[in-house]
């Protein structure tokens, strides 16, 4: 069965090398008991810069405890629930293969997949990895945002179903291809029905500039 494994938050602190500013709440760890989340996300989680962070399009970061355990192996050491910056550690349900604008019932609340997360410098800080960033966006494991379009609490061993799925079929990995290494196919994207409006605005942005640009959507964890 599909399920949250756990419900990790972080506080803002110091943190040297983080972007823009040396303070981050990229180190998310677990917590106990059940947390209260809203359309911004989980109570007692924090973002360092929220004009790039958070927002009701990022309200909460999903990774894999599969994805986590193959990283594992790849690097050769143990990463805990929350290694990875995310809110929610799950297991059972296809991350990367997720539809945007996809619906999961987790517990009672009601989340919608939203947009892959890019990695940024801070993630790599985080991680101590040499050239993380790179492996990162070449292994295509990037977890999803998510919106909160039903408030409720969650906790560690809420049931996760996918209760409605949109027929376009562009998934997170898609996106998240497109988004950091075929950046020429953001027309395309434009071409899907009901896009999420985070990665239609990047997509509109993308086709405005047609040089190289730095992704702002998603990937940039406080």
């Amino acid at each position: 069965m599909a399920h949250v494994v756990s419900v990790n938050v972080g506080r803002v602190v110091p943190f040297e090398g983080a972007s823009r500013l040396d303070r981050s709440a990229i180190d998310k760890r677990p917590v106990s008991g059940r947390v209260a989340l809203d359309e911004l996300g989980l109570a007692g989680d924090e973002q360092a810069d929220r004009s790039v962070h958070g927002g009701v399009d990022q309200a909460v970061y999903a990774y894999a405890r599969e994805d986590l355990d193959w990283w594992g192996n790849q690097l050769d050491r143990d990463l805990r629930d929350g290694q990875f910056g995310e809110n929610l550690t799950t297991n059972g349900v296809d991350v990367t293969g997720a539809v945007l604008g996809e619906r999961w019932r987790v517990g009672s609340a009601l989340l919608e997949v939203a947009s892959p997360r890019i990695p940024c410098r801070t993630f790599q800080t985080l991680l101590g990895e040499r050239a993380w960033v790179r492996r990162f966006t070449h292994a295509a494991r990037p977890g999803a945002y998510l919106r909160v379009l039903e408030p409720c609490e969650l906790g560690a061993g809420d049931r996760i179903e996918v209760v409605s799925r949109p027929t376009h079929g562009l998934t997170i990995g898609d996106a998240f291809t497109v988004m950091t290494a075929q950046r020429e196919l953001a027309a395309w994207m434009l071409d899907v029905p009901d896009l999420p409006s985070s990665v239609r605005d990047w997509a509109r942005e993308r086709l405005r500039h047609r040089d190289p640009l730095t992704p702002t959507l998603g990937g940039m964890l406080p």
